[in-house]
């Protein structure tokens, strides 16, 4: 990669981007990686990206506690930036670069009186130990926010496949399922249980994406057994389900399991605020090559538009909505993390009193695309 122009011709940078694929989709990063070999940056920059998925040693090696990060590792001293503003942290860092002219593995000569003259080295050596303590400090804090969020998300999760399976109980206790039906749905809501528990497992893990295992997977087959497993929910309570899934869909890349999962979310949901007669639409449709398009409507009370992107963070739940809805109200947050993480979208569209409809986008499958 090469970059700097004819004036810092000589000075170099070695970094290493360690990223994963959806990391690298990123608007930031991408623009990290672009400037580094443009004629903009003032140094010839040796960069080389390693998925942490791919060489998760490189985690331990460099002692990282988040992703993405971008290492300088030479010429010394090592410099590590991490967090959601890497980009910014890199730039700034350029203009000291260049007045100390890399002393260290470039021979760069610049008069040393003059960099005295603003601090001593012992300074400079100070300063950047405490830049290196704020960066350290936002890595933790993002990590533990990380995993506090995932913890929220085990324990909200936890409530489908119980209440389904409670449900199944009380089925059998009134003679509309025999012992064969409510064992079989039992042991499947405890398999939905343990792989909920491997997540909780994996919580100190700083890769959220280290938990998904993207395949080619079919969302109209997904969609019909969330209904499915959904269906004495919705019967009970009057509420139609209407379906406009083509024929000629194209499978997606995606965790199958977290699919079902936002899948699920959006639909419980969408039956919290539906009242007897409403009809629920679920929605797909091929929006481009690259992206099938899924939406969740209902004919609830709606979302002020003031509200609509508030909604998608964690533990935020409408003040209009808050007695009609039971837990932590952090089910849209679920959603947009796997939805993001798949390198999707997700928003909504929706009036007061006109109800909501909840869309994502989800990528299509292609032979190029790894599986695992």
């Amino acid at each position: 990669m090469n970059g700097g122009s004819p004036a810092t011709k000589g000075k170099q940078l070695k970094l290493i981007l360690v990223a994963s694929r959806q990391h690298l989709s990123r608007g930031d990063i991408r623009s990290l990686v672009q400037f580094l070999g443009s004629k903009e940056c003032p140094f010839e920059v040796s960069l080389q990206i390693s998925d942490p998925s791919q060489q998760p040693e490189i985690l331990e090696l460099y002692r990282l506690v988040a992703i993405p990060a971008l290492i300088k590792i030479d010429p010394n001293p090592k410099q590590v930036f991490a967090g959601s503003s890497i980009f910014p942290q890199f730039k700034s860092w350029l203009p000291r670069w260049e007045q100390e002219g890399l002393l260290t593995g470039v021979g760069i000569n610049i008069r040393s009186t003059e960099i005295e003259s603003v601090r001593t080295r012992k300074e400079l050596l100070l300063e950047d130990e405490l830049l290196g303590l704020k960066q350290e400090n936002e890595t933790l804090s993002e990590r533990i926010e990380s995993q506090e969020r995932l913890l929220r998300m085990v324990a909200h999760e936890l409530r489908t496949p119980l209440s389904a399976a409670k449900l199944a109980i009380q089925s059998q206790e009134l003679g509309q399922i025999d012992l064969k039906r409510l064992l079989e749905v039992v042991k499947r809501r405890l398999e939905e249980i343990e792989m909920l528990s491997k997540d909780l497992l994996e919580v100190g893990s700083p890769k959220w994406e280290a938990l998904f295992n993207p395949q080619k997977i079919n969302l109209g087959n997904i969609s019909a057994e969330v209904i499915l497993a959904l269906e004495k929910l919705w019967l009970a309570r009057g509420i139609g389900i209407h379906t406009d899934i083509p024929s000629d869909l194209p499978n997606v890349f995606a965790d199958q399991r977290r699919m079902r999962q936002v899948l699920l979310n959006l639909m419980e949901n969408a039956m919290k605020f539906s009242e007897k007669g409403d009809t629920i639409s679920i929605t797909m449709l091929h929006r481009t090559d690259q992206w099938v398009e899924v939406g969740v409507c209902d004919m609830g009370p709606g979302i002020p538009k003031e509200e609509q992107k508030r909604i998608f963070l964690d533990r935020v739940r409408l003040p209009q909505t808050s007695n009609r809805a039971k837990g932590f109200g952090i089910g849209l947050s679920v959603c947009r993390r796997i939805v993001e993480v798949h390198g999707g979208k997700i928003w909504v569209v929706s009036e007061p009193n006109k109800g909501a409809c909840f869309y994502f986008t989800v990528p299509v499958w292609n032979s190029q695309n790894k599986i695992g």
